[in-house]
């Protein structure tokens, strides 16, 4: 259900985009962030995912000046501002903190060796940057109406491949990982 509600916004800006135009769809995808971001606050115990505020904070601000400028150029922008944050914080925890983001964030859920969480967010953030510099490229270079196209489902599409790649990665090295998480279960003292 989280996941649904987290394409919602983008939904509502793509129909919105194809009925009026990139600032009616705009401040549809503003209201609907803040909406779905209201609902999760809630629905999670008053709790919030770091990348959640991220993304809404970059929403309510490129999307205020696209308005207030009336120029499509600064929601063109968010994306890659957005993901180039991603692989920044991805860089900086893992390279400087030497606390990959990743395990932080599935640790708990997925014992994996610090070799693999290294390679997995290694790969996020550059498949982030990547993304950031595609958006640039398809955003500058190729019309509005292939952007939007792009925005929604060129973006969603390689992050759900890249996801399930991930998942296809860590699968390999999970049956090790349980064989490792059951060898540091010491027996009960009697």
């Amino acid at each position: 259900m989280k996941q649904l509600r987290e394409f919602i916004p983008l939904i509502v800006f793509f129909i919105v985009y194809k009925m009026s135009d990139i600032y009616t769809a705009t401040a549809a995808l503003m209201i609907t962030m803040t909406l779905s971001f209201i609902l999760s606050y809630f629905q999670n115990g008053k709790k919030t995912d770091k990348m959640q505020i991220i993304t809404l904070a970059m929403i309510l601000v490129f999307g205020s000046l696209t308005l207030i400028l009336h120029d499509d150029v600064f929601i063109k922008w968010k994306v890659t501002a957005v993901y180039g944050l991603f692989a920044i914080a991805l860089f900086v925890t893992q390279f400087i903190f030497k606390k990959p983001a990743l395990k932080q964030m599935l640790g708990k859920e997925l014992i994996l060796p610090d070799k693999v969480w290294n390679t997995l967010n290694s790969a996020w953030m550059l498949f982030f940057i990547v993304l950031s510099v595609l958006n640039l490229y398809v955003a500058f270079n190729l019309s509005q109406e292939i952007w939007v196209n792009f925005k929604v489902f060129g973006l969603l599409g390689a992050t759900l491949i890249f996801t399930v790649l991930s998942g296809v990665y860590i699968y390999k090295y999970l049956p090790q990982a349980k064989k490792d998480e059951a060898s540091d279960i010491s027996p009960p003292k009697e």
